[in-house]
């Protein structure tokens, strides 16, 4: 049985029904009767993954050649004027390799580093398969996962002039927002959903939501979200959808813990692979500067002073919010962001960076992830990652879609060896120096100096109090409800913060 998948009139209709259970074999009979071989004939078989750590059960079949224009695609006319509206003139690598292979309705799995383009990658197909289509209340067509709340945020955010153009609704059901106004919007109806596992399964689970007519799935940052252990929920929300449907999994790194996905849930994938590393972007300086355990604050300090914006991540919220107090009382505009914030906290947290009332954001590795910022140059490394991934996709908010950008890590006398490992496993070559606050050095790496040393204040939103459900708000309608910028608001009192993390 061959599946149609361009057949755009095809996702409210068909399918199984089938929810739950975990046993891949009937999940793959139901997906592929009759498709043991591709169609030129070729068994399917193991191929070494881009990065040869783990063996993709993938077939030969041939993908089909990038596209080098939009023009050169099947995309509705209104997708195309909405890229003409939006500025989007060429496709980038990532998708070029994968557009024409997902409008064809091909399972894909992405690689791209982060900042490449892969929301328009699998924005694009999804969206254009689902052109004309109604969902029923409850009932969506099409699904996003994605592992934070800041990143669902923003897939919504982007592909929502291009969903406006198709008339199609989206909603985001992330944690930490009115799980109310949540399902409410569900029962309205709403083509796509984008969401984080954790809460999604909780919307399921009441009643609120079910996926038997999702013909399109899409995983973003797929490793991310077995990394922090939301594979469980993952799996349960899959076994949910279609077993027709298209599936599409984008990620900057590829390693053995989305070989599972991969084998359960894709079938006959095309594999693209854009960037042969994810840490090794033309465009962007790595510099290891050795510091001494009493120069690191005075370094920090002085980077921050730089002119310009700057994310400096550090290990713990609790280091996060003294080191943004500190600069704050130095002269220098700086937020702190982690999730020991509540939601809307840290959506106008960003947006006070994104417009340049804060030009230093000081974070946890909740903004390692997902956060498209222009125009920022330089990642500080405060305190190094444990992890090489980390250390990628911190690296990824900078030099992004071709800009150039520096990553700078500080590392103290014990954290050498564990740093040049960390380095090693990321594939980075790094340049190191060892440096003095005050140096010529300093400043020439990082733009450092001096900070003015007279306190500012920045305006910090505070915690919202809960609404009932059905109370005015957009969280999540995906329909062009961009949160609003803080005005005046007090500091929220500690202990009233969300854990950190996202569901």
């Amino acid at each position: 049985m061959n599946r149609t998948r361009r057949t755009r009139g095809a996702a409210g209709t068909g399918g199984t029904g089938r929810r739950g259970g975990n046993d891949s074999a009937p999940f793959r009979s139901a997906r592929t009767p009759g498709r043991g071989k591709s169609p030129q004939g070729k068994t399917p078989g193991a191929r070494r993954s881009p990065q040869g750590e783990f063996a993709l059960p993938v077939t030969l079949t041939e993908a089909l050649p990038p596209a080098e224009d939009f023009a050169d695609l099947d995309l509705p006319e209104p997708l195309r004027d909405a890229l003409r509206a939006e500025g989007v003139t060429a496709p980038f690598p990532i998708q070029a390799a994968t557009l024409p292979n997902t409008l064809a309705g091909r399972d894909v799995l992405g690689r791209g580093r982060t900042g490449s383009g892969k929301t328009l990658a699998f924005g694009l197909p999804l969206l254009a398969r689902l052109a004309g289509q109604r969902a029923e209340p409850r009932q969506p067509l099409a699904l996003i996962l994605v592992p934070t709340r800041e990143l669902a945020q923003q897939v919504t955010e982007a592909l929502t002039p291009y969903a406006r153009a198709l008339r199609l609704r989206s909603v985001t059901v992330v944690g930490g927002m009115s799980i109310g106004r949540q399902t409410a919007a569900l029962r309205a109806g709403a083509e796509i959903v984008v969401a984080t596992p954790g809460r999604l399964k909780d919307i399921i689970d009441r009643g609120g939501c079910r996926l038997d007519q999702v013909a399109v799935t899409v995983l973003d940052e797929a490793d991310q979200m077995t990394d922090m252990g939301f594979m469980p929920q993952v799996t349960a929300l899959l076994d949910q959808v279609r077993p027709d449907g298209q599936r599409m999994l984008f990620s900057a790194t590829l390693d053995r813990n989305i070989d599972l996905l991969v084998r359960r849930y894709l079938h006959d994938p095309v594999v693209h692979s854009v960037d042969p590393s994810a840490g090794a972007v033309t465009t962007m300086e790595h510099h290891l500067l050795h510091v001494r355990d009493d120069d690191k604050h005075g370094t920090a300090t002085e980077i921050a002073a730089r002119d310009g914006r700057v994310i400096m991540f550090l290990d713990t919220k609790h280091a996060a919010e003294r080191l943004a107090k500190h600069l704050l009382s130095v002269g220098v505009r700086a937020s702190a962001l982690h999730g020991g914030k509540s939601q809307p906290q840290r959506t106008r947290t960003l947006a006070q960076f994104k417009d340049g009332h804060v030009t230093v954001l000081v974070a946890t590795n909740v903004a390692a992830r997902g956060l498209h910022i222009d125009d920022i140059d330089l990642v500080v490394n405060v305190d190094p990652p444990a992890d090489h991934k980390d250390y990628l996709h911190r690296g990824g908010r900078t030099a992004r879609a071709g800009k150039s950008g520096t990553v700078v890590t500080l590392v103290l006398p014990h954290q050498r060896r564990a740093v040049d490992r960390l380095m090693s496993a990321a594939d980075i070559t790094a340049r190191t120096t060892r440096v003095r606050p005050g140096e010529p050095e300093l400043n020439r790496i990082t733009g450092a100096r001096t900070p003015s040393g007279v306190p500012v204040t920045v305006t910090v939103p505070a915690a919202e109090r809960p609404q009932r459900p059905g109370t005015a708000g957009a969280a999540g309608r995906g329909r062009g409800g961009r949160s609003r910028r803080a005005r005046g608001a007090r500091r929220a009192p500690s202990g009233r913060s969300a854990p950190e993390g996202s569901r």
